[in-house]
């Protein structure tokens, strides 16, 4: 066994030896890379893809479901934060379902279940009570996680003891609820007000005014008072700096939207600045206008003339007496009537109707005084700002100083556009981000990378079988030529001795018949 391994190492050698240094190196750099892809390759297949199954979760939650997971030997991820459980990607379905039947996605609240699950015999009121008002709020908790608005809930119910006597005040129920509203999300006052609705129509004998509801912060969230449509519970500087938010929202999504079409939604970031005016002016107008603007005339609703005329000959009496009149001055001497008098008077009225207008203005409660925007825009290549164009900047500059212009055209201001533009920035900045670690992960998670290693692999494996087979048909070609029979020696010539001649017969033996030149070194070695 070992001359056979001896045998086949001494062969090895022997062909390995052929091979030329830049050969050598070219196969031995074949096999390593071709090994690396394997392993590579074969890390990839084999390592198990994790998919987040379970996101937002409370402390108690992620608690239960780990407990579950260990329970059932199914391998999981969680997050830095305790937040997010991740589990294998081909159980990912499995799991959520699993662990969605048993409610302990809610904390382990099964609510009404837990009826189902085991008997009530054998417990006391007490405990049946205890036990039904803890599926109770299980319930309720489910119905308020079931609004987008909210990730998580907290509902205590206090029910009062039972008495005999007529039902007063003391005997009513009571609830409080604490409301954990998701980052950046809206609780509008309608979604306030079916929180109080689902939490009085689902205990009995709990009113209104005797639930109380607040978010994570503490922050009273109260309901619509009846007949108070517009009551949200926030003072007046919050509901200013609500509809302050909401508003340079609403543009920042729209102009984040617009945006992120054009370079990708990771590639453009936005900060809008508003200031408004919240003075809410009340005024009245009365206007006096003509109906006839050309003329400025009113309309004739009525017309009156009058003409009188009056014919004297001067005939009349002769005066009376000087002096002796009551209104005559004394001793004056009066004087007659003296030739012919005529008299004319005409008179014309128009009563005229105009417009009276009367206007009753109550201006809105807020109104945007200014506006800015201002827009970061990752270049295309991230290091070179030229590579975002000029003419691209100046299409967003454009479109944003429309935006500005449409927003502030009720504000009064006669703005130009070098105004407007002053108001708008587009920066054309790399973003901070944590690229080198992001992007070899990225690299090494990607499967046609994986496949591109083994192609190359591949085909630096098949160079080098074809080179290893393209050296030994050169040097099987070499052995033949080698082996064809030399030319017949002349009597008279002794080109070699005899010891050289024999040499090269058991060198031929050797590589030719290599058992019967072992058999033939054993004779030798016995006879001697």
């Amino acid at each position: 066994m070992n001359e056979t391994v001896l045998r086949y190492w001494n062969n090895t050698k022997q062909y390995w030896n052929q091979f030329t240094v830049k050969q050598k190196s070219t196969f031995i750099a074949t096999v390593v890379i071709l090994i690396l892809a394997i392993i590579l390759l074969s890390y990839n297949m084999a390592k198990t893809v994790y998919k987040p199954a379970f996101t937002d979760l409370q402390p108690e939650a992620a608690s239960e479901i780990k407990n579950y997971l260990e329970g059932a030997s199914i391998p999981y991820e969680i997050s830095a934060d305790g937040k997010m459980i991740s589990v294998p990607e081909n159980k990912a379905a499995s799991v959520i379902v699993d662990v969605a039947s048993k409610g302990l996605v809610n904390g382990g609240t099964g609510g009404f279940a837990v009826f189902r699950e085991g008997g009530t015999l054998g417990s006391t009121d007490k405990e049946f009570n205890v036990k039904y008002v803890d599926a109770l709020q299980g319930e309720l908790r489910k119905l308020i996680l079931k609004i987008n608005a909210v990730s998580d809930a907290s509902v205590m119910i206090n029910y009062p003891e039972q008495s005999l006597f007529m039902q007063d005040s003391r005997n009513l129920a009571s609830a409080g609820v604490i409301l954990t509203v998701k980052p950046g999300a809206k609780f509008d006052q309608a979604q306030i007000d079916t929180v109080y609705n689902l939490v009085s129509h689902s205990v009995k004998d709990l009113p209104l005014s005797n639930i109380t509801v607040s978010d994570q912060y503490g922050k009273p969230l109260i309901a619509t008072k009846e007949g108070e449509p517009g009551q949200t519970g926030l003072s007046d500087v919050e509901s200013h700096l609500v509809i302050k938010r909401d508003y340079e929202l609403d543009i920042k999504q729209n102009v984040t939207s617009i945006l992120g079409v054009l370079f990708g939604p990771d590639k453009v970031i936005v900060n809008v600045t508003a200031n408004m005016n919240f003075d809410q002016v009340k005024k009245v107008e009365q206007l006096v206008t003509a109906p006839n603007q050309e003329e400025q005339k009113g309309l004739e609703i009525s017309l009156q003339e009058a003409a009188k005329s009056y014919t004297s000959d001067g005939s009349g009496a002769a005066g009376g007496t000087p002096g002796t009149g009551q209104q005559d001055v004394p001793n004056y001497v009066g004087q007659g009537s003296t030739g012919k008098t005529n008299s004319e008077e005409n008179s014309k009225t128009i009563n005229y109707e105009i417009n009276r207008i009367t206007n009753n203005i109550v201006q809105s409660p807020y109104a945007v005084k200014d506006l800015s925007i201002t827009v970061g825009i990752e270049p295309a290549v991230p290091n070179d700002p030229t590579s975002l164009s000029q003419e691209t900047k100046d299409y967003v500059q454009n479109a944003l100083v429309s935006i500005v212009r449409i927003a502030l055209a009720d504000t009064g201001q006669d703005l130009t556009d070098e105004q407007l533009a002053k108001r708008v920035v587009v920066i054309p900045q790399p973003f901070a981000r944590t690229t080198a670690a992001a992007n070899a992960k990225g690299i090494f998670d990607s499967n046609w990378v994986y496949a591109g290693l083994g192609g190359l692999a591949a085909l630096l494996l098949g160079l080098g079988i074809f080179a290893l087979v393209r050296r030994k048909k050169n040097a099987q070609e070499q052995e033949e030529i080698m082996d064809m029979p030399l030319a017949v020696e002349h009597p008279s010539i002794n080109f070699e001795s005899n010891e050289n001649q024999v040499r090269k017969q058991l060198e031929s033996l050797a590589r030719k018949k290599p058992e019967d030149f072992v058999n033939l070194l054993r004779t030798w070695l016995v006879e001697e």
